[in-house]
């Protein structure tokens, strides 16, 4: 049975535990799912309701575009620990001889790019999601709206976990250009996403103490 479809018991005790999976990966993806999963809530409480008639196409829209990116980072919490399986069996590679060596670093490298692509994936789709929060704040039901603030603490905070997780994957690979090209995309992706999440809960707020 995939991670993401045990109950939330056996996860954090799996998560608490020292096996290696599932880490800081699966956690941002899990976290990202219910962040995104709360702006659904408020799109859901705001559909049917006569005074956001004129928006409800376009809630409409948002929440179909939320059940998107909650199912797709479900399925990164359990590919986050398919991809750290390889790397982590590639560290205990013998290195004894040049060629030992010269094969584990080979091996390395390649584990490390492949480990770097699913919390760049996660990023992504926080991002995305961060962006829906913004607008559903907007438009979204008021009577609901801290349930949005909520919900785009869990997916700034699932960007910046894959954030860490690309960073400290990267530190395996020599590829410049891989290097450099990821780390253009997550340094934008972070610096975007925390300042849109960051308006997006100063404008809940300012609903709320109206």
């Amino acid at each position: 049975m995939a991670m993401s479809a045990k109950s939330s018991d056996y996860f954090i005790a799996e998560l608490a535990s020292k096996a290696p999976t599932p880490g800081g990966g699966g956690a941002a993806a899990m976290g990202g799912a219910i962040g995104m999963a709360l702006s659904n809530m408020v799109g859901n409480l705001t559909l049917g309701k006569k005074k956001y008639a004129d928006v409800e196409d376009e809630v409409q829209a948002l929440v179909d575009q939320g059940y998107k990116i909650i199912d797709e980072l479900k399925t990164l919490v359990d590919k986050d620990a398919e991809v750290f399986a390889p790397l982590s069996k590639a560290y205990g590679l013998p290195k004894d001889t040049p060629e030992q060596a010269a094969h584990k670093e080979k091996v390395l490298e390649e584990c490390s790019k492949v480990a770097c692509s699913v919390p760049l994936e996660i990023m992504r789709k926080s991002y995305e999601g961060i962006k829906i929060h913004q607008r559903m704040g907007e438009i979204g039901n008021k009577l609901a709206i801290s349930d949005v603030g909520c919900g785009v603490q869990f997916l700034k905070a699932a960007l910046i976990s894959g954030y860490l997780n690309v960073l400290i994957n990267l530190t395996g690979i020599k590829d410049e250009k891989f290097v450099s090209e990821t780390s253009a995309e997550v340094e934008r992706l972070l610096e975007d996403g925390s300042r849109i999440a960051d308006e997006a809960l100063q404008n809940v707020i300012a609903k709320i103490k109206k």
